[in-house]
């Protein structure tokens, strides 16, 4: 009697704890409400997002219209080329402005489309166009032009907390509105992918394919992210997602509605990632940070006193790890903002306050560089880069589409050359008639043979 009554008191506890851990799990409180069941956050805020459907036309390359392949088994010059075909893919997006109809999304499910359609969740559908668009960031504004749209409030993704409970809301596999919960795992998170500028919210909330350009909402069903990107080796979810936060897309959004274009800051300096054995080196006793190895004339650097030689530290009172975080961080800020920055020279902290300049796009047109690349154009930026020469646009049935190089595309080594900027490539490019490139497309690493 006395070993069941143990076994029954054991039983209890153990079912007690399991009840309070699972209690423990769910958010006991939607908009200071008690609550069961998150189906009324979802029902107030589903209507503002919207399924995106893409379509793009694209010219399949023909093997055999390579002149050096037809003069190998002997057939004339000039093949009949690749047919153009459509293709057509799904994502997301978040209403996010009712009265002028602007929808929030990612730059990679709808940058290079053609056309570009929106379902609501009544399941009408309505053709949508771009307005602009920041590859850097990967978000995007699309515009449809049509009455009784509701929108999700943007609310302070500068408030989230790790542990957060929130919601993501999307268009997983093309299967239509779906949702998941989970929490924030992480904040702040980058070296996600090795392009552009990240400050990602990391979440456990199932985000699977399609869901990109999806909303992230906290519990009171305010809009603090656009799901991005997941980790996974299989391409589905694996409880490892991201979103940007609404900081940033924001920012984005209010610079191209604004002035039609992203005025990114610039502090005007050449960088490399210095660790303690490096710094150890130099008679520093730092962990990390970014030594500045140029400055450019008449930049924000120099009018704010840096030096050649000066390692950065922190940037408005925040840890820099090394060059690749430093570039994100000054990337993700406007021009004309002010930043404090404190680096060690000659063994001493310092800081200096500096006004950000605007970082500088131009475009370079690919056969000024090589005649194979005719039809590839460059985007040439004044931050300095460690990622290589992006592709900016590469226009159909020219000698760089036709060996297979694609808009966003980033040259990261010629002929085994490191290449990092467009000086460096045309010195390369001019040794050689024949050019073997190292291309990054996305996550993968790809060679192209350029004649």
């Amino acid at each position: 009697m006395k070993m069941t009554s143990r076994l029954l008191f054991l039983t209890m506890f153990i079912a007690l704890a399991y009840a309070t851990t699972a209690l423990a799990a769910l958010p006991q409180k939607v908009q200071g409400q008690p609550v069961t069941s998150l189906a009324p956050l979802v029902e107030q805020v589903s209507p503002a997002v919207v399924n995106i459907r893409v379509s793009q036309t694209v010219t399949r390359r023909d093997s055999f219209s390579d002149d050096a392949f037809r003069r190998f088994f002997g057939l004339p010059d000039g093949g009949t080329g690749g047919g153009a075909r459509e293709i057509a893919s799904a994502g997301s997006g978040v209403i996010v402005d009712a009265k002028r109809g602007y929808i929030l999304t990612n730059h990679h499910v709808v940058g290079d489309a053609d056309k570009i359609q929106i379902s609501l969740i009544d399941g009408s559908v309505h053709d949508a166009e771009i307005v602009g668009s920041d590859p850097a960031t990967d978000i995007a504004v699309i515009k449809v032009d049509i009455d009784g749209l509701t929108e999700m409030p943007i609310g302070d993704s500068t408030e989230a907390r790790v542990g957060d409970f929130v919601i993501a809301i999307g268009n997983p596999f093309g299967l239509g509105h779906t949702v998941t919960s989970g929490i924030i795992s992480a904040l702040g998170r980058s070296g996600i992918s090795r392009d552009g500028y990240e400050d990602f919210i990391q979440t456990d909330a199932s985000i699977n394919p399609g869901n990109s350009g999806g909303a992230l909402v906290n519990m009171s069903g305010e809009l603090i992210g656009i799901n991005s990107a997941i980790i996974s080796r299989s391409g589905g979810n694996v409880g490892i997602g991201f979103a940007v936060p609404t900081e940033i897309a924001s920012s984005i959004m209010t610079q191209i509605l604004d002035f039609g274009e992203i005025r990114r800051g610039l502090l005007g300096v050449n960088i490399q990632t210095i660790d303690a054995q490096a710094a150890e080196a130099l008679g520093n006793d730092i962990e990390s940070g970014a030594l500045i190895t140029g400055i450019q004339s008449g930049s924000a650097a120099e009018q704010a006193g840096l030096e050649v030689g000066d390692i950065i530290v922190e940037v408005n009172e925040k840890k820099v790890d090394g060059a690749a975080e430093l570039r994100n961080r000054i990337g993700l800020l406007r021009s004309g903002e002010q930043i404090d920055i404190k680096y060690l020279r000659d063994n001493k902290f310092q800081t200096a306050r500096a006004e950000l300049g605007q970082a500088q796009i131009q475009s370079v047109l690919g056969e000024e560089v090589h005649p194979g690349l005719a039809g590839a154009i460059f985007a040439v930026s004044s931050t300095a880069s460690e990622e290589g020469i992006e592709i900016q646009e590469v226009q159909e049935a020219t000698p760089a589409a036709q060996r297979g190089l694609r808009t966003g595309d980033v040259i990261t080594h010629v002929n085994r050359v490191q290449v990092q900027n467009l000086e460096e490539l045309r010195e390369v490019a001019s040794r050689f008639d024949i050019l073997f490139l190292n291309v990054r497309r996305g996550d993968r690493a790809l060679m192209f043979q350029i004649r």
